[in-house]
């Protein structure tokens, strides 16, 4: 009997700036043994420490693809991975993460059984931890396979350390906003805004709890606060873009997104603790404000420079 060829996967890892990172990230997707797959790291460094270590992985494993990008910008990376790469499937991790070595085997399995759902997302868990790593790393928990889509509901979910998308999504919904997402002018939320864009063009995402990075992001305590105003900088601008394009449902989970984190500051403020939501809050209307700097392309449903 005849069996169907496993899909070529184009495996993505965007990185900048962390030499002392990017090597484990980049030996532990090679170490997957999914038999046809390659990996292309696009490296938006500011020196050269990078290149250099991928380079030396890539003389031991041709499987290895090196781009290197002069302007920074997640979304910019995003997308230029995307233009250069060949697989019906692509698969993203960050360059602080720790793949396990099924994690291709699991993303394709998982768009093999469910054959209409073109963007995925898995769980991302600390890498350390201990002492206090669990509460300060950055993560995504999925307790059970979901379903986002017209069926079964949409709610504001993912991260970029975990996901997966068949190609074909990129020509429905359009690519990544770069003017939205990290080192761009609008901070973050690109995952956010393609999720919606996909939801918008009738694709079905998929939430899958088997697919599993570790991430090696700890942020101790002093950082968490500009990282949550980055968060509501990205939040607000993605969910301000949509509204001004008139869209009814992006105006509804705006408000329902801004009422439960300012109910959760309410509540944190009346036992007289200081609640981190306000650093997201203050970044969710400064992002607003900042997302006005730009027009918007209606047809594409992406950010443009104003005129």
């Amino acid at each position: 009997m005849q069996t169907t060829p496993q899909p070529f996967v184009s495996a993505v890892i965007c990185t900048r700036n962390r030499p002392d990172k990017i090597g484990n990230a980049v030996e532990t997707v090679l170490a997957n043994t999914y038999p046809n797959f390659d990996l292309t790291i696009i490296d938006q460094s500011t020196n050269g420490e990078t290149e250099a270590i991928v380079r030396r992985i890539g003389e031991r494993d041709p499987r290895t693809r090196y781009k290197r990008m002069s302007k920074s910008g997640l979304s910019r990376a995003y997308n230029l991975a995307i233009a250069s790469t060949t697989g019906p499937i692509i698969v993203f991790t960050d360059d602080d993460c720790l793949v396990p070595s099924d994690w291709i085997e699991k993303i394709v399995t998982a768009f093999e059984e469910e054959r209409d759902g073109e963007l995925m997302y898995g769980q991302v868990v600390a890498a350390y931890p201990e002492n206090d790593g669990e509460l300060l790393t950055p993560a995504l928990r999925i307790d059970k396979p979901e379903r986002l889509d017209r069926a079964n509901g949409f709610r504001v979910f993912g991260m970029g350390a975990n996901f997966a998308a068949r190609r074909s999504l990129f020509e429905r919904a359009g690519m990544f906003d770069e003017v939205l997402g990290g080192g761009g002018p609008l901070k973050s939320s690109q995952d956010f805004d393609l999720a919606y864009r996909a939801y918008r063009r009738n694709a079905a995402i998929l939430l899958r709890p088997e697919v599993i990075v570790r991430h090696d992001g700890r942020r101790e305590r002093e950082d968490w606060p500009a990282l949550l105003r980055a968060y509501g900088f990205g939040d607000g601008a993605f969910y301000s873009k949509h509204v001004r394009c008139g869209d009814p449902y992006a105006t509804w989970l705006a408000a329902k997104n801004f009422a439960t984190v300012g109910a959760k500051f309410v509540a944190k403020r009346a036992l007289g603790r200081h609640p981190a939501e306000i650093d997201y809050l203050s970044g969710f209307v400064q992002g607003v404000r900042g997302g006005l700097k730009f027009g918007v392309d209606r047809a594409t449903l992406l950010y443009t420079e104003k005129n």
